[in-house]
Formats: C-alpha cells, structure tokens, sequence
C-alpha cells in the first residue's frame, strides 16, 4: 500500500465517535504524546524518506521500528517485541524489509523524515517550546530502568537527534515504546493472546469487532475464535460489545500499564501536567496538518 492510499483512508477526516478515556497522569500523556510519536511514518516527509530507500509504508513502519532492536535480530524476537501482529504478516515483511535497506540506512531516514515532518505540522509552535518539551521529556526518559522492555531500552541506546525537533520526535517514540512494553506486560499477565489483546482494546474504543484487529493481519476467521474465546470467558457479550467484567479486565490492564509508567510520571514531578498541556498543542497542530490518524480511536489505541 502506498502513501497515498494511506492517507486517503487514515489522514482524512471522517465522522467517528471520540472514545472516552482514563484520565490518570500516564494515559493522558500517552495520549498527547500518540501523533508526535508516529510521525515517523505518518507524515509525508517520512514516507518520502522511506520510499527513496525502496520501502512501501508498512515495510518502512516495520522495519524503522525494528532497526533499533539491531541488524541482525531474527523475525521471532521482532514478532514478540511488536506483541500485536499476526506473526506470519509481521515476519515475512521484517524479512523482506531489511532486504531493502540497512539499518543505518532506515534508522537515519525516518529520523530526518520525522523531525521535518513534525517541524512542517508545527510551524506555528514556538520552537523554544518544542525544545523545552523534549529535553523535559528526555531528562525525565534518560535514567529508567529497561528490565523487560526490549524496544523501549534498544531505542534509548540510539543516538538521539541533534536537531529540537527531532529530540521532541524521539522523547516522544521512547514515551510510547515505555508504555507499549509495559502495556504487553500487563495484557500477557491477563492470559491474553495478540489477537484477544486487539479486540479487547477495539472494543473498549468502541470499533466494531474487526475493524481494528483486520489491519493487525489477523483473518476473519482468526478473530471469530478469539471473541468466542472472550465470550466464553464472560469478557464479551453475544452482540460484540464488552460485558462489565470484561470492561473491568480491560480497566484493570490500563491501570497496571500506568503502574508500569509510575517512575517516568514520578520523574516528571510537578512539571507533569505542563508537559501533557504543551504535547497536546504539539499533537493537536501534527493532527490539524494531516501528519497522525484522524480518527481518534485509532490515534488511541496505538
């Protein structure tokens, strides 16, 4: 799929229901952090970066996040890393992405795809404050513990861009990487599976049952099982909708993963709220200039 299909179907604005969401410190600096984050893929500039290497959206996606687990890691150790893809689809484009480029190759692309994207989407932000924001956040990202979290310790290893708005880009990415390991974490200490993980948080954001799981590469058929296996558990009802001790289950994973936060907000110190404030006029402006998803159950779940 190339990047104009991309965003034709995910950058343009449609009608969708905004889900509402938990309000603890951690989730809503996820939130206001999502759409700087993926502008390492989302944004024109990135693709533009990605396509001249010789790569399509998703093999840049997957192997510009991959590449900071290292050169030669193998498709397994990716499939377990990114937790919520279908592992044949995952595997077979990391193989075949990093055919196409080095890792130095893409790791340098999506970095200067992605600091001049956010710096197009935000060229009305002071630029004293997309510099005070990513230093905030790196100083506050810099001395965490990486026990289990693969990809947000292998991206802390790389060197971070010189440039404010690449510095903001990649505090952003590390913010996101945190919270997405320890979202793992907590949703295997749940029992679920990668597909059951999907259609909990699909419907918790109120997609219909597929909608969101689908582009994961999961099969009809695949998803079919999993929501007789939630139903079965008594997390989902028979029209597709989360039951309240399902709604509970998810509630309790969200509240574990903002557990797994609690040292970066605890380093955050009273700046926290500041920091969600200034990020969400950042997001807001890479959202306005058509650089992160429109719909914004999409922008929250990742």
């Amino acid at each position: 799929m190339d990047y104009e299909e991309i965003a034709a179907h995910f950058l343009t604005y449609s009608p969708a229901p905004t889900p509402v969401l938990p309000t603890s410190p951690a989730r809503r600096l996820r939130d206001a952090v999502e759409a700087i984050a993926t502008i390492g893929w989302w944004s024109r500039s990135a693709a533009d970066s990605a396509n001249a290497l010789g790569h399509d959206f998703f093999d840049a996606y997957v192997w510009g996040r991959a590449a900071s687990l290292g050169a030669d890691v193998s498709a397994p150790v990716v499939v377990a890393a990114f937790g919520v893809f279908e592992a044949g689809l995952l595997g077979a484009c990391y193989e075949r992405a990093r055919q196409v480029s080095s890792r130095d190759a893409v790791l340098a692309a999506r970095s200067t795809g992605a600091a001049a994207g956010l710096a197009h989407a935000t060229a009305g932000v002071d630029v004293q404050d997309i510099k005070a924001l990513g230093l905030q956040l790196l100083a506050a990202l810099g001395d965490l513990d990486v026990t289990a979290r693969p990809l947000f310790g292998a991206l802390r290893a790389l060197a971070v861009p010189p440039d404010p708005h690449g510095r903001l880009w990649r505090a952003a990415e590390l913010v996101r990487e945190h919270r997405g390991d320890g979202h793992l974490a907590a949703c295997v200490a749940a029992g679920l599976d990668p597909i059951e993980m999907n259609i909990l948080t699909e419907v918790w954001l109120e997609y219909p049952v597929g909608e969101y799981s689908s582009t994961r590469g999961f099969t009809k058929e695949r998803i079919a099982l999993a929501v007789a296996s939630l139903q079965a558990r008594g997390w989902m009802t028979a029209e597709g909708t989360l039951s309240d001790e399902g709604r509970a289950g998810r509630e309790n994973i969200e509240w574990a993963t903002d557990r797994s936060q609690q040292p970066f907000i605890d380093a955050l110190g009273s700046a926290v709220e500041d920091v969600i404030r200034m990020a969400t006029v950042v997001s807001d402006a890479v959202v306005l200039a058509h650089a992160a998803p429109a719909d914004p159950r999409k922008r929250a779940a990742g």
